[in-house]
């Protein structure tokens, strides 16, 4: 980062001294947006399983097929993202905004990083919009009552919600009810994206990732397909289902496929009839 948005971020009370889940998915990443707390809880990971950093790369990935899979073939023109994550380009909105430059997009995240680089999120086209909100998916009536949200999405045509690499890190008891109450207020043709972490292609390494992760203070849980499905109920799947993420639509330009053991993500998308 430039020493001025160096100067912005340290201006927040980041609590840099711990590590944060965002900050070791940047370093993950490759990101520069990261403190040394981050990049000692990333070293451990990939000292124990050095293909981590590719698991990352395409979990990231696959949030770029889902978005373009909703703009291009569901005609989806608005999204609202929680647990956005710091900036790493291509962003959402520029995925989005390349199939159509008039979609419009929300971000919400409660990290201050990601707040303190809110302007990298709403670089959008001209013709779409975008807005940031300082947000958390743990008090979903407060996001829905925002002034942005509602000047920028219109609640009565579709929305997706996008909650990538977000409910892993909250249990069934806390996760499954926010998630549905957000459902809930979004109108019918409206769909949910979610990724969610899993030990079931590879329990040794995602044991890993996991307790590197609690030692870091984070807490995160570790979901089988069946506990994923759940967040779907109601709703209509589209194909493949819910699938690892590295069989959810492969592309091609994404490099190689990853082996099922160096993935630890599922991902689906399903239609609110």
């Amino acid at each position: 980062m430039n020493p001025s948005e160096h100067d912005a971020v340290r201006a927040v009370d980041l609590h840099i001294d711990v590590a944060h889940a965002a900050r070791v998915y940047d370093y993950m990443l490759g990101g520069k947006t990261n403190f040394a707390a981050d990049r000692a809880a990333g070293d451990k990971i990939i000292a124990e399983w050095p293909g981590s950093r590719a698991s990352a790369t395409a979990a990231r990935a696959v949030m770029h097929r889902m978005v373009r899979r909703l703009a291009a073939v569901h005609g989806i023109r608005q999204f609202l993202d929680i647990g956005t994550g710091i900036p790493t380009a291509p962003n959402l909105h520029e995925i989005a905004q390349a199939v159509d430059p008039a979609i419009r997009i929300v971000y919400v995240d409660n990290d201050p990083i990601v707040l303190a680089h809110a302007r990298a999120l709403l670089a959008g086209t001209s013709e779409g919009r975008t807005a940031y909100i300082d947000g958390d998916l743990r008090e979903p009536g407060k996001i829905l009552a925002e002034p942005a949200l509602r000047q920028t999405l219109d609640l009565n045509r579709p929305v997706a919600l996008t909650l990538i690499n977000l409910v892993h890190f909250l249990s069934d008891e806390a996760a499954l009810p926010l998630v549905a109450e957000l459902v809930e207020a979004l109108p019918s043709g409206s769909y949910l994206a979610l990724t969610a972490g899993t030990a079931d292609s590879s329990p040794a390494r995602a044991e890993i990732a996991s307790r590197r992760y609690r030692e870091a203070g984070i807490e995160n849980h570790l979901r089988t397909r069946a506990q994923v499905e759940r967040f779907f109920t109601g709703l209509e799947l589209d194909d493949p289902g819910v699938m690892l993420i590295n069989h959810w639509h492969p592309d091609p330009d994404d490099g190689p496929i990853p082996p099922d053991d160096e993935v630890m993500a599922y991902a689906g998308l399903a239609r609110k009839p």
